[in-house]
């Protein structure tokens, strides 16, 4: 989908506070509710707009550590990748999981509430998982960044008698 600068700032607008009221939005972009709407409509059917959700502080709930766990399968086909993401997908603690290069297969990040829940996890849910040959865990000791994805900047088009 090519999106516009009306389709970035609807996207800015709800990130910021996806709870925004159509009339705001609309408002805080230049255009009018119904052509608003379709736009927002048209972002959800292209999966540009992949749903809404809240921002919840984890330690507020009890998460207070996360461990960052990268893993090493001992085999590399199809099957076991699948197999792998799947039975990741079924462990509410893993927040992500990323299939990447380099000297391990997984780099995962997982939320528990302390060393003895991590521990916990390993023995119950992890290391069940059929093929993994090595893992290393680090502890996050505090986050730096944790930013949503940056929206693309238009290139600004200036031509005859534009002001600069």
């Amino acid at each position: 989908m090519n999106l516009g600068k009306h389709d970035l700032a609807i996207l800015a607008v709800l990130r910021e506070d996806a709870r925004s009221s159509l009339q705001e939005i609309s408002s805080r972009v230049g255009l009018s509710t119904t052509p608003c709407w379709n736009r927002i409509k048209k972002m959800e059917a292209e999966g540009v707009i992949q749903g809404y959700t809240v921002r919840i502080d984890p330690g507020a709930i009890g998460f207070t550590e996360t461990v960052i766990v990268q893993v090493t399968l001992d085999s590399h086909t199809d099957e076991t990748l699948f197999e792998f993401g799947r039975q990741l997908e079924q462990i509410p603690e893993v927040l992500e999981a990323y299939l990447v290069s380099g000297d391990y297969d997984y780099y995962i990040r997982i939320a528990v509430k302390d060393t003895r829940d991590y521990e916990r996890l390993l023995r119950e849910s992890l290391y069940r998982i059929p093929g993994i040959r090595h893992s290393k865990s680090t502890f996050v000791l505090r986050t730096l960044k944790d930013t949503p994805v940056p929206l693309p900047t238009l290139p600004t088009v200036s031509g005859k008698g534009s002001k600069r």
